[in-house]
C-alpha cells in the first residue's frame, strides 16, 4: 500500500514542564506567608480567648 498521499494527524508531543529554582523559591515564600496568615487568623478570630 502506498502511504505517500496519506496525512497522519498526530497530537503534538507535550514538553515536560521544568520548574526553575526562582519559581520554587517564590512558591516556598508564598506557602510560608500563607501558613502564617492562617495561624494568625485562627488565633485572631476562632480561638477562645483565655
Amino acid at each position: 500500500m502506498n502511504d505517500h498521499n496519506i496525512i497522519k494527524f498526530r497530537k503534538p508531543e507535550k514538553q515536560p514542564r521544568t520548574v526553575t529554582p526562582g519559581t520554587k523559591k517564590a512558591l516556598a515564600w508564598l506557602a510560608s506567608i500563607a501558613a502564617l496568615v492562617v495561624v494568625w487568623s485562627y488565633y485572631q478570630f476562632i480561638a477562645i480567648p483565655s
